[in-house]
């Protein structure tokens, strides 16, 4: 789903003011074989490679919107096993002129079972890549990966 609707509600009111909002990242691991495998979309509107990301709805935990948002983008099952990063992206300027800054809660996540694809049109693929070979993200992408690489630790924020 690429706006929801609760945002699409908020646009008519403000307009393309600044909007705040929650998201959550899924730094999704496979750990089922000989070696770990990272699960990356690339998304349809830059082409970039990153982690399967989006906005948390009005009610929902982070953790459980990390794990909707795999099901959803890349038809995964994902566990959310714990608090990687919590970090400020943003302001974003959208094409339209929307502009959005969001809180973004970034969770380490163990794969349950699904093979990926893209399963909501907001991305044009998505795919298992070994540790020593990640595509090219950006840096805010690349940060929530290391912060959520290593199986137990404490969240990092940004200062």
């Amino acid at each position: 789903m690429p706006t929801p609707p609760f945002v699409l509600a908020l646009r008519e009111r403000i307009g393309n003011d600044l909007l705040w909002l929650p998201g959550a990242t899924a730094v999704v691991l496979r750990e089922d074989g000989p070696r770990p495998l990272l699960l990356l979309v690339r998304r349809a509107g830059n082409g970039e490679w990153e982690p399967v990301a989006g906005i948390v709805d009005p009610g929902e935990d982070p953790a459980a919107a990390a794990v909707r948002e795999a099901l959803e983008e890349a038809d995964v099952v994902v566990v959310a096993e714990r608090l990687a990063q919590v970090s400020v992206v943003g302001p974003v300027v959208y094409e339209n002129g929307d502009r959005s800054q969001y809180l973004d809660v970034t969770f380490r996540c163990r794969w349950v079972s699904g093979e990926p694809f893209p399963a909501d049109g907001e991305n044009t693929d998505a795919r298992w890549f070994d540790l020593d070979e990640l595509p090219a993200m950006s840096p805010s992408m690349a940060s929530r990966v290391a912060a959520a690489l290593p199986a137990h630790g404490e969240a990092e924020f940004s200062a």
